[in-house]
């Protein structure tokens, strides 16, 4: 059985850097590789059935650009590299939509690159990176 890996991407260098290093541990010991970009999205809010509606649409356009212009380009590299890839884009909460994610494919890691937020940031808004390394299932590597 091939072991499975999600690498979280966000579009940063951070991002990048984490799935160059996932490709290289993918390709070492013959894993399969998920990439995940996740858009920050909270269901919490009411809207009238018309705002719905607007926001259904606006979802569907924001996953379609991320797919081609972020996810896209980096499962494409990937593969040029000889690393079994798949992609998936979703919208939620970065920390659960990863560790779902990471559960439905059966992953036995997540790699994810460090974004370094300034410490007020981070206190205000908290840190998808160190609140993964704590809530997470598996075992997360985070790159700086």
């Amino acid at each position: 059985m091939t072991d499975t890996m999600l690498v979280g991407i966000d579009g940063s260098e951070g991002g990048t850097r984490a799935a160059k290093f996932a490709a290289e541990l993918a390709k070492k010991s013959n894993a399969r590789l998920i990439v995940a970009y996740v858009i920050e999205w909270s269901p919490y809010t009411f809207n009238t059935a018309q705002e719905n509606e607007v926001r259904h649409k606006r979802r569907e356009e924001e996953i379609a650009r991320a797919e081609s212009d972020v996810l896209h380009p980096v499962v494409e590299e990937l593969k040029k590299a000889g690393v079994g890839a798949e992609g998936v884009v979703r919208h939620g909460h970065a920390v659960e939509v990863l560790n779902q994610i990471a559960k439905e494919h059966g992953a036995s890691q997540i790699i994810i690159g460090r974004r370094g937020l300034s410490k007020l940031q981070a206190l205000l808004f908290g840190s998808v990176a160190s609140s993964l390394v704590q809530v997470s299932p598996v075992p997360v590597t985070v790159i700086p």
